[in-house]
């Protein structure tokens, strides 16, 4: 089977090396475009530009699918090298392209999604941290048979996966990475017998992830320590939460929600300093912050962090409408 693979990050690596290893043919690679990246922000190929190349096989990277567009020229390429490759089906994980009706109906197959969700939950662009954040028992991958809506295609194959207390983004996007490879060679291998049967999505029960905005990062002390904790673990690597104290930037990789401390303080206000980590009064409850990182340094457990930092009880991190966007 020819199987055209269409992704960026690391998720959509992840997959393509599988559909490697397992021996398809993988004709031509479609990914986004180079981006500025690092310090230096210097053009960075993709993560799956990155294999493609180290594996000798070819690469688009159009700006645009749609022949109606901003850029025909990149759409009339791409099409070009899709009709090239007689794919027999296409593989979309976490592309960042719309794919016009051209596309989907190009491969004998259609095209076939990665989605890091059980759908009808979470369509759209960040499934993963919309679970954590939200605080969902579970999730899941879903192999979808694409159509003209946004994640709306029958279902061919779902497997759930629990979420657990202590998952972040990035250790969640491991599994979910892993388990998806996995599917779509399943679906594959079976695609070609008949044996997979779309199944409707359900009309209830459907959200949307809509793309993390770095200005989500600024926590909200006048919210629940619980909910506070989840977006610590749901912004983790990405964007990373903050908060400012006296005019720095405070970023938070781990924290847990403790129940209220016996004095009263206001939300944002230091509570407790120790190794075990820094107490701040929330709405409801105490959020312990025991991985935190000073702007320009680099993330260190409480206990290190406040030998270069100093903190006490009775200062104030400023409330999320006070700053201006954290960097």
């Amino acid at each position: 089977m020819r199987v055209i693979f269409a992704g960026t990050p690391e998720f959509a690596r992840v997959a393509l090396a599988h559909l490697h290893e397992a021996g398809f043919d993988i004709p031509l690679v479609l990914t986004q475009p180079d981006r500025p990246a690092g310090r230096g922000m210097k053009l960075q190929a993709s993560a799956v530009k990155q294999w493609a190349q180290a594996h000798q096989v070819p690469v688009a990277q159009p700006r645009s699918l749609r022949m109606d567009g901003k850029y025909p020229e990149d759409a009339a390429a791409a099409r070009a090298a899709i009709e090239s490759a007689r794919a027999d089906v296409m593989v979309v994980a976490a592309y960042g392209l719309i794919l016009p009706q051209w596309v989907l109906d190009l491969p004998r197959l259609g095209c076939l999604n990665i989605h890091g969700s059980v759908l009808p939950r979470w369509r759209g662009a960040a499934p993963i941290h919309r679970a954590i954040e939200a605080g969902d028992a579970e999730t899941g991958v879903t192999i979808m048979q694409m159509d003209a809506g946004l994640d709306t295609g029958d279902m061919l194959l779902v497997q759930t996966l629990p979420i657990d207390p202590q998952d972040t983004t990035e250790s969640l996007h491991d599994a979910l990475a892993a388990l998806g490879a996995q599917l779509i060679v399943q679906v594959l291998h079976q695609a070609p017998t008949g044996a997979l049967q779309g199944v409707a999505q359900a009309g209830e029960g459907i959200c949307y992830a809509h793309k993390i905005d770095k200005r989500e990062a600024a926590l909200d002390w006048t919210q629940p320590a619980s909910t506070l904790a989840r977006r610590v673990r749901a912004f983790n690597p990405f964007p990373v939460a903050s908060s400012v104290l006296g005019g720095e930037t405070i970023k938070f990789w781990r924290a847990q929600a403790l129940p209220p401390h016996a004095r009263a303080a206001q939300p944002g206000e230091v509570i407790a300093v120790s190794a075990e980590g820094v107490d701040i009064a929330t709405a409801s409850g105490v959020l312990r912050a025991t991985r935190l990182q000073k702007a320009g340094g680099k993330p260190l457990e409480a206990a290190d962090f406040l030998h270069g930092f100093a903190l006490h009880p009775g200062q104030i991190f400023a409330a999320a409408n006070d700053t201006d966007l954290l960097k």
